[in-house]
């Protein structure tokens, strides 16, 4: 099972990488505001998972800065089960000051939240 999803994983990259979706161009003043309302995201991910490569092109077709954390690393897998309550990817965590933290975490929900950011 382990080469099957190993094999897969690698083809959804390859793919995801020669398919590469281009970013919207806007007014510099523009970018820099999206960049201000997306500073306090999160994008919790899994390289090959087929829902965080959904994800990452909608986030790279608006063109939108958003850090993306690989739960691979303990660090950003301990945070996501402790804080989020839950193991799953992809996930969005919208950390706005001063307001409570919100995890999304189906990836229709991520993608609908961004395009209402745009």
């Amino acid at each position: 099972m382990f080469i099957i999803r190993w094999i897969l994983g690698r083809i959804i990259l390859t793919l995801n990488f020669i398919f590469t979706p281009r970013s919207i161009k806007r007014d510099p003043q523009i970018q820099k505001s999206m960049n201000e309302q997306t500073q306090y995201l999160s994008l919790y991910q899994l390289p090959a998972c087929p829902f965080c490569v959904k994800v990452r092109r909608t986030i790279k077709r608006q063109g939108l800065q958003i850090e993306t954390r690989n739960i691979k690393e303990d660090l950003y897998l301990s945070e996501l089960i402790n804080e989020g309550g839950k193991r799953t990817v992809p996930c969005l965590k919208i950390a706005k000051p001063n307001e409570n933290v919100i995890w999304l975490y189906e990836s229709k929900a991520i993608i609908n939240y961004l395009n209402e950011l745009s």
